[in-house]
């Protein structure tokens, strides 16, 4: 039998531990089930250097799917990145914001580093591309859909950004229309561990 003082000592621990916890608090996109996020490698348009999804861990990434002449979404998930890392301040240097091409034969070198200029995304930001055969593969692990428009140069594609926890695994599905304030929230909960 225990004694009092160990039993409310046991009794403390224990409440200190659950208050310790993680929290498991709400996303506001659609929850996905915390699965590793399928691994890919590609080339950054930027700085020519091979990436690798999984070499991003340790970090949460936000992961879009976008080309650079693309007159709607592209643009609008483009500025919410920027504004994301605006409003993140110290947080912004934990979180990767990647771009996958869906339009290898418009997304250039040139075109992604003045797609980049023009929404001032550099720091932490990647623009990856590579051969047609290599992107559809990766459509294909997310999901993505990327269909020629009868009225070139424009590109039919999902709208859909992949929230990536820091171990990697799949959190959340968003899109081009966020609300910024929600989804930088989000952001700072999976850096937090939650």
């Amino acid at each position: 039998m225990l004694g009092p003082v160990i039993r409310v000592l046991l009794i403390s621990v224990c409440i200190a531990l659950c208050a310790c916890a993680p929290s498991s608090a709400r996303l506001s996109g659609t929850e996905l089930p915390a699965k590793d996020a399928p691994d890919f490698t590609l080339t950054d348009g930027l700085t020519g250097q091979t990436v690798a999804l999984s070499s991003l861990r340790g970090n949460v990434v936000a992961l879009a799917f976008l080309y650079t002449h693309c007159p709607d979404a592209c643009p609008l998930t483009a500025a919410q990145f920027r504004a994301a890392q605006k409003t993140l301040g110290a947080d912004a240097s934990r979180v990767r914001f990647v771009a996958v091409s869906v339009d290898p034969e418009g997304d250039t070198p040139a075109a992604i580093r003045d797609f980049s200029a023009t929404h001032e995304l550099k720091d932490n930001w990647r623009y990856l591309t590579g051969p047609r055969a290599a992107l559809e593969a990766v459509w294909a692990l997310y999901g993505v859909g990327s269909f020629a428009d009868p009225t070139p140069p424009f590109v039919d594609h999902n709208d859909a950004i992949f929230v990536i926890d820091p171990r990697g695994r799949e959190r959340e599905l968003v899109h081009s229309d966020l609300v910024l304030t929600n989804f930088v929230a989000d952001l700072r909960v999976l850096l937090g561990g939650g």
